[in-house]
């Protein structure tokens, strides 16, 4: 370990484990709570509002185009029939799922969870 590197065991002011060589394993590390372990370690963001939209297609248009259009004008989407619909939560996009009713309402139901890296 190079002369410039603090050791775990020097930060946290601990005597150094039996190896001779200072360095400290995964094992010997104490337990840090780096994520949540149940539904009631979440509590403290349940009442933080999030904007989700389930986005069933998209269209470009000209502005000349968009001004003629009026009631019962029909906007082709990119999408086909029964194809999955993208769910955004906070304009990130986080699953895909499809369209079905809810008591005389239209509802998402998630298929498929996108999983993307945090940068």
């Amino acid at each position: 370990m190079a002369d410039d590197e603090l050791r775990l065991n020097e930060l946290s002011g601990s005597t150094p484990p039996s190896s001779n060589t200072g360095d400290t394993t995964l094992e010997e590390m104490p337990d840090v709570p780096d994520r949540p372990r149940s539904a009631a370690d979440l509590e403290a963001v349940y009442d933080i509002p999030v904007q989700v939209s389930a986005v069933l297609g998209k269209s470009s248009m000209e502005v000349n185009q968009l001004l003629k259009l009026g009631r019962g004008a029909v906007v082709e989407l990119d999408r086909k029939v029964g194809e999955a619909i993208d769910i955004y939560v906070n304009n990130r996009l986080v699953a895909r799922g499809e369209v079905v009713v809810v008591e005389e309402r239209l509802g998402v139901t998630m298929t498929e969870i996108i999983k993307t890296d945090r940068s």
